[in-house]
């Protein structure tokens, strides 16, 4: 007789994301690994004194989120600021930064996080003076939901020397310039906005620990058990590792190098590479490289083929060009490394999907997987790239907006023409290209069932508009196996499988007994991350 398992869950509905046995009803747990799935009356060989007895009563029960698009670090310390994502309103954002300040009267510097760009009447921008009247006296700077674009009061501007100094190198960004000559306020993409940024004080070694915890709870209590960083570097990497030999990680995290336009070709062999021998386990692993190729549509820094609607001859611009971005890519994949390109902009998909094309032609075909991250808005000529190059198509169904009007500016900039190609999930997937589904937290909330519920509900913004809502079981595998293989992780995570990790999921219902409508109301009860339980609702 086998020896008995630690934790069997039972009379559950599971969706397995395993084609070759797509439902179960129980699945044991022996250390941090499945060691059966199948019925209840089978799965009775695996209880012993010892077993940990779960009765799903019925619900469903299946492997733990896998999010493809994450910022784990950087939403964990933004916890500690403003949160500014349900503010509608100026009012409503000097009521939560005057209540902010408030709470911490010590902080030289306030930061907010999660702002909507259309808060104030007309879709004028916020200024340094709409944020001196709510506070002047102490430096101020908030963030767009993206982070692509910030607002900052004047002294901060003041602080980083940037208000009477409106010129900035960095590619693709720009220091918004008012009708006096001075700063506006408004800074758009980081190479504006970090030499005020960069006065802000980090939190320290024991703040920045209890932020991360505070982030590693919520990611559990929403059934997240792995992550796609999307930014790091061996200072990041060996965070998490810390946490690891701890044991106070509760889910696994795949940290890229992130690559900059003044990051030196050497950088990718000498610190990448690096950082992919130095950390492998199972629950933090080097091996990637992130590159960002374009801005934002909300700013106009994406890089788009055609003028932004109501904006001739605006097309956005890119942070590397086509030789630049060419030459290292070739060289990451010789390298061996997996590529993840920011590309929001049609023309900057294009870009990076030429790019990927010459790096195969110089070092030959292999199994790359390199990722194209967002595709916000895509042209049609290059929906049959993907699947040929083996490129994987990673997006954040929570991006779209519900509809062309509302707070969300993106229809708007990009104008009705092109809203049948925009976050074209369904064009992409019949197509043949491979989708792995995720958040960009803290861009948007990191719970899955909201991106979920997006999936299933979306609607055309026109009558007679594309559909690219996505069909349930789809959607699931896009957020366990097929993000698992997004990671090269397919063998060991992302499905309920016998020798796989053990980590998994179970919902409050029977989520293919709920409507699609109220697809977002299901909610975690469970989480198991390496065979350990992480939360417990």
């Amino acid at each position: 007789m086998s020896p008995h398992a630690d934790i069997m869950i039972t009379h559950a509905r599971c969706f397995t994301a395993d084609p070759a046995n797509p439902h179960a009803e129980a699945v044991a747990v022996r250390g941090n690994r499945i060691v059966f799935v199948g019925s209840d009356v089978d799965g009775a060989a695996w209880r012993g004194p010892g077993t940990r007895v779960i009765d799903a009563q019925g619900c469903t029960l299946m492997p733990g989120f896998v999010d493809s698009h994450f910022h784990l670090l950087l939403g964990s310390i933004g916890l500690g600021d403003a949160q500014l994502g349900e503010v509608r309103s100026y009012e409503a954002l000097a009521e939560a930064l005057r209540a902010f300040a408030g709470d911490y009267p010590r902080r030289e510097w306030l930061v907010g996080y999660g702002l909507p760009y259309a808060i104030l009447p007309g879709g004028r921008m916020l200024t340094r003076r709409d944020l001196d009247a709510i506070i002047a006296d102490r430096p101020l700077i908030v963030f767009a939901y993206d982070t692509h674009t910030a607002w900052a009061n004047t002294e901060a501007l003041r602080r980083a020397s940037l208000l009477e100094n409106g010129k900035t190198v960095a590619p693709n960004s720009e220091i918004v310039l008012g009708d006096d000559g001075l700063a506006s306020g408004e800074l758009r993409e980081p190479g504006a906005y970090r030499p005020v940024f960069d006065l802000v004080p980090e939190p320290n070694d024991v703040e920045k620990r209890a932020l991360l915890r505070k982030g590693l709870a919520q990611a559990a209590a929403f059934g997240v058990t792995s992550v796609h960083n999307m930014d790091g570097d061996a200072g990041q990497l060996a965070l998490y590792a810390a946490l690891e030999d701890l044991g106070e990680l509760t889910l696994r995290v795949y940290v890229p190098y992130s690559v900059r336009p003044d990051t030196p070709i050497e950088a990718l062999a000498k610190d990448a590479v690096a950082m992919r021998e130095m950390h492998h386990s199972d629950w933090v692993r080097g091996g990637a490289v992130k590159f960002f190729m374009d801005g934002v549509i909300e700013s106009y820094t994406g890089l788009l083929l055609d003028d932004y609607d109501g904006r001739p001859g605006v097309r956005g611009d890119a942070n590397f060009s086509v030789e630049h971005f060419n030459r290292m890519a070739i060289e990451a994949d010789r390298l061996g490394l997996q590529i993840f390109v920011h590309a929001i902009g049609d023309a900057a998909v294009r870009r990076t999907l030429d790019g990927f094309e010459a790096a195969r032609l110089a070092n030959g075909a292999r199994d790359s997987r390199h990722r194209v991250e967002h595709v916000e808005l895509i042209h049609p000529d290059d929906l049959l790239r993907f699947k040929p190059l083996g490129v994987i198509a990673s997006m954040q169904p929570l991006h779209a907006p519900a509809s062309a009007t509302g707070i969300d500016i993106w229809p708007s900039r990009v104008g009705p023409s092109r809203w049948d190609r925009s976050f074209a999930w369904r064009s992409l997937r019949e197509a043949g290209a491979m989708l792995a589904f995720g958040s960009d937290w803290p861009v948007v909330s990191q719970n899955p069932m909201r991106g979920v519920h997006m999936a299933l509900n979306r609607k055309p913004w026109v009558e007679g508009g594309l559909h690219h809502r996505q069909a349930l079981a789809d959607t699931l595998v896009a957020y366990t196996r097929d993000a698992a293989y997004a990671e090269f992780q397919e063998l060991v995570k992302g499905q309920l499988r016998v020798g796989m990790l053990a980590d998994l999921v179970l919902l409050s219902d029977d989520i293919f007994a709920v409507s699609p409508e109220a697809i977002d109301q299901v909610q975690p009860v469970l989480t198991v991350c390496d065979g350990r339980v992480v939360f417990k609702g």
